[in-house]
């Protein structure tokens, strides 16, 4: 697959299209010269002592910081003024009244509460590098939902931070993951403090070299008769076709009352006979998804390209209503064929008749990503930008297991993640599944903590356990320890890393990604209507996101959405 340089070609269309402008032109620098950068940790493996010397460089001195209650001086003591967006958020399509559509379908999410890290110190899960819940937000907003009518359950917060870039430094030469780390005061509680853990992969320096089998599998069922569906889909694909090459092979299966091949095994620099394929394409019929997942995977299996990417791309609004239809039977319909080198991700589209629940699940089962794409600029990101880190896996299976030092940190709580919890044993068990993550992705992972007050618990005396610290735990300055555990793409056995944290990563001057991913998580909480967020309101996250410098067109998007709640 070869990476072609089209951002020009686009910029006139992303100005003139009625689908275009998911992100403002115009982007302010962020200043971070008196701000401390997340501290990087070096990687441990299980057969090295784990270090306890963790201590980072002293931050300089930097007036910014006023999380509680006094925004407006907040604003004032801020670097400069963040630069006034264009107004080229992606247009609203319906203009319904209520906006609210209670035909779409989610997953309930049920916030994570504090957790005693005495009683339970791990706190372990899954990956997830979605972004899906940011991009329907953005619709959803741009279609005039109020506050109290975004839906439950469509608000993930992880989905919102992640949508984001941040500056997290590369592993080390030999090295799968990185993880860089800061402990700030929390932004929303004066008595806790956040922690923020940007987990990178390594970037495959071979990309273009790489060969793809890729079956795009394409819902062309009626439901998909509006222009924010099939019709955005076909511009995207076609903005995609242009990146591949001569080694790469191409598939396409339609589904709708039945399932159908429109092209099967052709070469990818074939971009006129590919393209002549997606633009045929017109959508009626009922929606027999089990049956063209079916197709899908056959033709994966039958052009799998050893050594390559062999994935499959389901695009569709979830609305499967023929054939197998429940979650349960999806799920085991794919759940075997990610054991034989192929991958599923998920596209979806639409609104209205929007089965989310159904899509994250078959992601999550099909060892792939899931993405929302509600106009041209998103599906130029997630298909052109994205598209080599989303499709090229560095690691499958990979779960993340974080220790708490009771010493240090009396309670804990994961924010975000919800639905990728996992038991403390399953960490250790390479039958479990975990996440995908692709080359050069990055996560961030939060947690509130409590600090430990050191009153006199160590007095108490318990019958069935042992109350004490371990020597290292006494002794050293470490307030937790992240474990990753992954599988290489083509291996059944998992690996382990170690990143031990301490409080060298603690900074009263965090730099303006680790306040801007603070913010957006502030922003999920308020959605959610979170009983951990006391009185901050939407009109405050504003405030506190006006305040930064914003280095992207993404950022400066994201506080124009919030403004509109």
């Amino acid at each position: 697959m070869k990476k072609k340089a089209i951002a020009a070609l686009l910029a006139g269309t992303i100005v003139t299209t009625s689908l275009t402008g998911c992100g403002s032109k115009s982007a302010a620098t962020c200043d971070t010269a008196a701000a401390t950068s997340p501290s990087y940790i070096e990687a441990e493996y299980p057969e090295e002592a784990m270090a306890s010397d963790t201590q980072a460089e002293g931050a300089a001195e930097y007036e910014y910081f006023d999380p509680y209650n006094t925004y407006d001086s907040y604003a004032a003591k801020s670097v400069e003024a963040a630069c006034e967006a264009e107004d080229t958020l992606c247009p609203g399509y319906y203009r319904t009244s209520p906006a609210y559509n209670p035909g779409e379908n989610y997953r309930e999410v049920v916030e994570n509460q504090f957790t005693s890290t005495a009683s339970s110190p791990l706190s372990t899960f899954g990956a997830d590098i979605d972004t899906a819940s940011y991009s329907n937000l953005r619709r959803m907003i741009n279609d005039g939902y109020s506050l109290r009518e975004i839906p439950a359950g469509s608000i993930r917060t992880e989905e919102l931070v992640n949508y984001f870039d941040y500056d997290y430094r590369e592993p080390g030469r030999g090295d799968t993951f990185a993880v860089n780390a800061s402990i700030i005061d929390c932004p929303w509680n004066r008595d806790t403090k956040l922690v923020n853990l940007g987990i990178k992969a390594k970037e495959l320096g071979d990309i273009e070299d790489i060969p793809s089998n890729i079956v795009f599998l394409i819902d062309v069922s009626g439901s998909m008769n509006s222009y924010d569906k099939l019709p955005l889909l076909q511009m995207g694909l076609d903005m995609l076709v242009d990146d591949l090459d001569e080694n790469d092979r191409v598939s396409i299966v339609t589904y709708a009352s039945s399932s159908d091949i429109v092209i099967a095994g052709v070469p990818g620099n074939e971009h006129t006979e590919i393209k002549r394929a997606i633009n045929s394409l017109d959508a009626s019929g009922s929606t027999n998804g089990g049956e063209g997942i079916r197709s899908a995977y056959r033709l994966a299996e039958k052009y799998f390209i050893k050594g390559g990417n062999n994935r499959v791309i389901m695009a569709t609004d979830g609305d499967l209503n023929v054939g197998i239809t429940s979650e349960d039977e999806l799920e085991e319909l794919i759940s075997d064929k990610k054991e034989g080198g192929v991958f599923l991700s998920v596209l979806g589209f639409g609104t209205g008749n929007y089965n989310e629940a159904t899509l994250e699940t078959l992601a999550d089962k099909g060892n792939g990503n899931y993405s929302y794409i509600d106009c041209l600029s998103q599906a130029k990101k997630t298909l052109v930008d994205e598209f080599n880190s989303t499709l090229f896996t560095v690691a499958k299976d990979v779960k993340f297991q974080i220790e708490f030092n009771p010493k240090y940190v009396s309670e804990y709580r994961q924010i975000g993640y919800e639905n990728r919890q996992m038991a403390a044993r399953d960490f250790n068990d390479d039958t479990k599944d975990g996440g995908e993550i692709g080359s050069g992705h990055a996560m961030t992972v939060l947690y509130e903590i409590k600090m430990n007050d050191n009153e006199s618990d160590d007095n108490i005396s318990l019958r069935y356990q042992d109350a004490d610290l371990s020597d290292i735990g006494a002794k050293s300055d470490e307030w937790m320890t992240v474990s990753v555990r992954y599988k290489e793409p083509e291996e059944d056995e998992s690996k382990l890393m170690y990143f031990p944290i301490g409080d060298g990563c603690y900074t009263g001057t965090p730099n303006c990604d680790t306040l801007f991913a603070a913010y957006v998580a502030e922003c999920g909480m308020v959605l959610n209507n979170s009983e951990y967020i006391g009185n901050l309101d939407m009109h405050d996250v504003a405030k506190q996101v006006s305040g930064l410098k914003l280095d992207d067109e993404y950022k400066e998007e994201f506080l124009e959405m919030i403004k509109n709640l």
